[in-house]
């Protein structure tokens, strides 16, 4: 039975959680402190790398066996602690790439630090929530301060819009899901997860099922609004529609912790709300039969189809390279549906081990963006041409973490796109349903549109010839991760041994 754990003993286990607060705090008094200092980049750097190497450690301490803390409001179980490590590993990158950004001027790093890991600690809360309303509250602690940072570039109208236009969506979908949260409440009489299986069963029941129709499908309706709020922050379609924008206008170092940070926190949300709670003890059929017979698992593979197909054929005609993987990123949201959709512990291994991929290869990916626009002054597919005649460190960066983002082998996103496609054709195999082999004829498709569109950009640098004689150094912070995520993408890509093992061991979470 898994120990459940009162306030005061679960601050031990909620160590990590306080060191970030910690750090949160120490940032801000920094900031005021070293207002007038020239110092004050070196100090806010340390601060939070500090924090975060504070935070990790006490990570390695926490036991294996799975706990409710807080009354039953947050889990301690391996699934949480997985995708810890994975926010942990994007806030730090972050950090690092931001104190050689040229975007931020010294008097405004601090506060970006402080928002940065404001939004990690949002992150933490997501993927051990255990309670509807602490699922709200760090939905929120995520969203409010990546408004902020959205629009933290001052006079910038594209910074601007982005942030406007982010609050606006953000705010919508959060009202559609709190509306649905609170319809389940009001259904089930339970604000638990761990206790709305029961719940969902009882209102499967005949009797219930002829006297309250009305109520299954209520219930039906707040699942849809719940996903609302979960489908805004994996940028999948139809809420997509502001990841472009905000791409494109936010600072490119947050651009790039928004696009792997907080979407691997929404598939973490994404499958404790599904797997845990709504599943029931008799697994996903289980949560169709509840819900008035709803197909769930079908209708997550028809939104993975529709997303990774609009991502993928509006980047086609992108010229922005960040707008370009603003729709990349929407595509591969597509992908990890798949897994979500197979509806298996298989199907939850495979988004881990694409979500842990996709942070090196997409991180990446904007690392190099970042130089070509220190060098050039803009971020379009044009500025790359001859790119690899001027850096050709940078061109080869760049080219394989594309190539991994396409799931080429023998890098690292073959690895991930492998076990997607694994589990949606294994359970094809042992359950049925000619929609999955549909559905992985569709990503296979989708997979070739973006070679062609992440070829350009390769054709670009190593076939165009330069428009502009530009000489390109990028810093040598940047050329060290630059060849470290390229390193990483390479061996993962020959050896999956340790992401496999990783992941099955962290497929344990708590449950109804």
């Amino acid at each position: 039975m898994t120990p459940t754990q009162f306030n005061l003993a679960s601050a031990a286990w909620f160590r990590p959680e306080l060191v970030l607060t910690a750090g949160i705090l120490l940032l801000f008094l920094l900031d005021v402190a070293a207002k007038r200092s020239r110092h004050r980049m070196p100090i806010l750097t340390v601060a939070a790398l500090a924090s975060f190497a504070a935070a990790a450690a006490c990570l390695s301490f926490q036991h294996v066996e799975s706990r409710v803390m807080f009354n039953g409001m947050i889990a301690s179980d391996p699934f949480a602690t997985f995708f810890k490590w994975l926010f942990l590993a994007a806030g730090a990158l972050t950090v690092l790439i931001a104190s050689r950004a040229t975007e931020f001027g010294p008097l405004r790093i601090g506060v970006f630090y402080a928002l940065l890991m404001s939004v990690v600690l949002g992150m933490f809360l997501m993927a051990s929530s255990l309670d509807l309303l602490m699922l709200y509250l760090a939905i929120e602690m995520v969203s409010l301060p990546s408004y902020a940072i959205a629009g933290y570039k001052p006079g910038d109208r594209r910074a601007a819009e982005a942030a406007l236009k982010y609050v606006i969506y953000g705010g919508v979908a959060s009202g559609i899901m709190l509306f649905g949260l609170s319809y389940i409440y009001g259904l089930t009489g339970s604000t638990s997860l761990l206790g709305l299986g029961a719940r969902l069963d009882a209102l499967a029941m005949p009797a219930v099922a002829g006297s309250q129709a009305a109520l299954r499908v209520a219930l039906v309706l707040s699942v849809v609004f719940v996903f609302c709020g979960i489908g805004y922050k994996i940028a999948a379609v139809p809420w997509h529609m502001w990841c472009p924008d905000v791409y494109e206008g936010a600072p490119t170092p947050f651009t790039a912790f928004l696009s792997v940070g907080p979407k691997a926190a929404g598939f973490a949300l994404a499958i404790r709300v599904f797997y845990s709670a709504f599943a029931s003890s008799a697994g996903a059929e289980g949560f169709a039969r509840g819900l008035n017979d709803v197909p769930w698992p079908a209708i997550v593979g028809v939104l993975a189809a529709v997303t990774m197909t609009l991502g993928n054929f509006t980047a086609l005609h992108q010229t922005n390279l960040k707008r370009l993987l603003a729709y990349s990123s929407i595509s591969h949201a597509g992908y990890a549906l798949m897994g979500l959709s197979a509806a298996s512990l298989l199907g939850v291994q495979s988004v881990m081990i694409y979500m842990l991929v996709y942070l090196v290869m997409n991180l990446g990916a904007f690392l190099a963006v970042i130089a070509i626009g220190q060098a050039t002054g803009s971020e379009n597919v044009a500025d790359c041409k001859g790119l690899a005649r001027r850096h050709p460190l940078l061109a080869i960066t760049f080219a394989i973490f594309l190539f991994s983002l396409t799931g080429l082998p023998p890098f690292a996103g073959f690895t991930g796109k492998w076990y997607l496609f694994a589990a949606v054709l294994t359970h094809y195999a042992q359950d049925g349903g000619g929609w999955y082999v549909v559905l992985a004829i569709i990503a296979a498709l989708n997979t070739a549109v973006s070679l062609y569109y992440y070829f350009r950009i390769v054709r670009a640098m190593f076939i165009d010839p330069a428009e502009r004689q530009l000489v390109v150094r990028p810093q040598v912070g940047y050329q060290v991760m630059l060849g470290a995520f390229s390193v990483a993408l390479v061996v993962f890509g020959l050896w999956w041994t340790p992401i496999i093992d990783w992941t099955a061991k962290s497929l344990t979470f708590l449950h109804g």
